[in-house]
């Protein structure tokens, strides 16, 4: 990833070199412009999730009333909630922040507990639950869950 007004490694850590003359100073310098790309290309993974989670919340709860109150609330509810769950993975996956790492982990029991709840309410069947992935890769298991109940 590029960032405006900002050219590659290599090209920095070249002029670091041209300007220092030393070579522990362009390996220096090519070690912290390395760990400031692999930073920064982190915020983009977090926000297409924290995206990709609100708009699996606004397409779920876009479901055609039934009439049923209850079942409208759940039918609403559920996808917030578990769009709360999702962005909390996301900050357990990116977050460096201890304390907000730990409220995340709070929010995914509190709001699984939350959907059980509901569900059981209604006589549904509880939702599966799975180890929530801290690390960045495929979808998740919730993720697939949602495409399957969009189609």
């Amino acid at each position: 990833m590029k960032i405006a007004g900002r050219s590659g490694t290599s090209e920095r850590a070249s002029k670091s070199w041209k300007i220092g003359r030393s070579r522990s100073v362009a390996a220096l310098c090519a070690l912290l412009f390395a760990a400031t790309a692999s930073a920064a290309e982190e915020v983009p993974s977090f926000l297409r999730e924290m995206h990709a989670a609100m708009d699996r919340m606004t397409d779920s709860m876009d479901a055609k009333p039934t009439g049923d109150v209850d079942i409208d609330f759940v039918a609403m509810m559920e996808p917030h909630h578990q769009a709360a769950i999702d962005m909390a993975v996301a900050e357990l996956r990116y977050g460096k922040n201890e304390q907000l790492r730990r409220l995340a982990q709070e929010i995914i029991v509190d709001q699984r507990q939350e959907i059980a709840a509901m569900r059981m309410a209604l006589g549904r069947p509880l939702p599966a639950t799975a180890p929530v992935p801290t690390v960045p890769g495929p979808a998740t298991a919730q993720h697939q869950h949602h495409k399957e109940r969009a189609e």
